[in-house]
């Protein structure tokens, strides 16, 4: 699994004109990729992980200071674009297999006490946010 963080001072997703999930004050916009070989075990690690890192102000988590969480789906996250001009997505696991796996990562940061927006799965989806820093981190497990 492998996730693009973002410290940010609120952020919103939009689908159809309507708002789907949204943040608001410090917190952590998360894109999470699913690919073929990921498990149950390693969204688990995931949340964890999002819970606990310290990359909001003075070094603290969001467990530190109760900060939400907006998760969104992001396939591309394992796209290849090194040949040619049009990415492939090959490493990128199909729907049936990622929804249950990004829906786990939810699920285990509400079950770690995280107020937790999310995106809709699979939809057309506009992300609006104000990227704190900027502070962008990659983190994969």
């Amino acid at each position: 699994m492998r996730a693009v963080v973002q410290r940010v001072d609120g952020a919103s997703v939009v689908v159809a004109g309507e708002t789907v999930g949204a943040i608001e004050g410090e917190g952590l916009c998360v894109l999470v990729g699913v690919t073929h070989d990921d498990t149950p075990e390693k969204a688990a690690r995931l949340a964890g992980k999002l819970w606990s890192v310290r990359v909001l102000a003075d070094e603290k988590s969001c467990s530190d200071v109760n900060a939400p969480l907006l998760v969104i789906s992001q396939f591309t996250l394992y796209g290849d674009a090194r040949k040619g001009r049009r990415p492939t997505w090959n490493a990128a696991a199909p729907g049936p297999v990622a929804e249950p796996l990004v829906d786990e990562v939810v699920h285990r940061l509400r079950e770690l006490g995280a107020h937790v927006e999310t995106g809709r799965f699979g939809a057309d989806m506009r992300v609006s946010l104000t990227n704190h820093g900027p502070f962008t981190v990659l983190i994969e497990v």
